[in-house]
């Protein structure tokens, strides 16, 4: 399909586009569990409005647009408030959790480089670190080095990281929760010995740093993982997911000016325009920034605390009810709203498939030695209505689940594995998205 030779007019060329969007699954009605975090129409009009104000607006120079760094200034000084950090704490927007990621792992390495003389740097993580950190190790040439989890707790093992830690090392990673079972690592223990060996310590609260200060405010029991933490250097957070702004909103925030230096890149050297550019893009959009820095104003720490404990509730009601039901279970003990699933009876995808069919999106995990294939549920505001009405559909689900032929998940895993395997990085890619 090339360019087309004649301009269409904007009715048809919206029209094509709610044509594409039918062939995705609603979202609006809470029933999609995993990559969607929606707090409503009125904050969603909000944000859309002030994400159309800075539409154009590139953030790349802020001597062009002054107003887009004193946004970002302004979110990162929220972020680093809501996570109890001091004055000395400074951050800036990305495009997303992967992004904030990228840069801890930058600043890792480069630190590594200047301070420790270290030519190849390694960073030490657990099995449930999220795979961000493999995407920066990758891009940046950093080893990682994988450490098991504890195989009750989910947690990562403070032990094993001890054990992996070498000359090389300069990162160890701690997640807030991790992303698969909604657990949160022992914090204190992994900063603790980041300290004690002179090394860095990331946190990737990404999907639970919102959440999780919420839920400290309001009472709930929440393990320690900020910066009131002796020892860690900085923390991921995304201001798009339980911060309910638009795509394309992450803060990465360092103890320090000193570290967050690192994370900088600047060329003077071309005979272009210097660059200096604090996060991984050059051309930055103002729209992320505005929407963000709005829909933080909106809510409030009130409105925040509101809808945190409405999702706690809302995710605990699902997680006992599944708990009873005799061929589930939830997987360890999740710090907040999102969690797995898995069965002894049942094919848990053919289960997701299930649920497919009544309207439900279940995110499939493969398992991952020592883990059985098991379903991953986010939780988030357009749920909370739904709670009872996903109970009983999960339970009709599971009994006509069981009335199915079982599929082989050794056979499907070994057919997956060798279709991969048989094709390079790129050409993998390519017949996934080909699907």
């Amino acid at each position: 399909m090339g360019i087309p030779q004649q301009g269409q007019s904007p009715a048809d060329i919206l029209q094509r586009l709610a044509a594409y969007k039918q062939h995705d699954m609603a979202w609006q009605d809470g029933r999609v569990l995993g990559y969607i975090y929606s707090a409503g129409q009125e904050a969603e009009e909000l944000i859309k409005q002030a994400f159309t104000l800075y539409l154009s607006e590139n953030a790349l120079d802020p001597t062009t647009f002054p107003s887009t760094l004193q946004l970002e200034k302004e979110i990162a000084r929220m972020t680093a408030d809501l996570l109890r950090g001091d004055e000395q704490v400074v951050g800036n927007v990305s495009t997303g959790g992967t992004e904030s990621i990228i840069l801890a792992v930058k600043t890792a390495r480069d630190w590594a480089r200047a301070e420790r003389g270290i030519a190849q740097p390694e960073m030490i993580l657990s099995q449930t670190a999220h795979a961000a950190f493999h995407k920066a190790a990758h891009y940046l040439g950093v080893k990682p080095v994988v450490v098991p989890f504890h195989p009750e707790t989910y947690q990562a093992d403070t032990a094993a990281m001890r054990a992996a830690i070498t000359p090389n090392t300069a990162l160890l990673v701690a997640s807030a929760p991790n992303y698969s079972h909604g657990v949160v690592d022992p914090v204190p223990e992994i900063a603790a010995l980041a300290a004690e060996h002179n090394l860095l310590c990331h946190v990737d609260a990404c999907i639970g740093g919102f959440q999780l200060a919420f839920m400290r405010q309001l009472g709930y029991a929440v393990p320690d993982f900020d910066f009131t933490v002796p020892g860690v250097t900085s923390i991921s957070i995304d201001v798009h997911k339980y911060g309910y702004s638009a795509k394309g909103a992450s803060v990465i925030l360092h103890r320090s000016k000193e570290l967050r230096r690192y994370q900088i890149f600047a060329c003077l050297s071309t005979t272009a325009y210097a660059i200096i550019n604090p996060t991984v893009l050059s051309t930055k959009s103002g729209g992320p920034l505005a929407a963000a820095w709005a829909v933080l104003r909106y809510f409030g720490q009130e409105g925040y605390r509101r809808i945190v404990r409405e999702v706690t509730e809302a995710a605990r009601q699902m997680m006992d009810g599944i708990n009873q039901m005799p061929d589930l279970r939830v997987l360890g003990r999740p710090n907040m709203c999102i969690f797995a699933i898995e069965s002894d009876t049942l094919n848990v995808f053919q289960l997701a498939d299930v649920m497919r069919s009544k309207g439900w999106y279940l995110q499939p995990q493969f398992s991952a030695d020592p883990l059985r294939p098991n379903i991953h549920i986010t939780v988030n505001h357009a749920t909370v209505p739904h709670a009872a009405e996903f109970l009983q559909d999960l339970a009709e689900g599971v009994a006509e689940t069981k009335q199915l032929e079982p599929l082989d998940m050794a056979v499907v895993k070994s057919q997956i594995d060798g279709l991969l395997a048989s094709l390079p990085p790129e050409e993998t890619a390519a017949s996934l998205y080909a699907l």
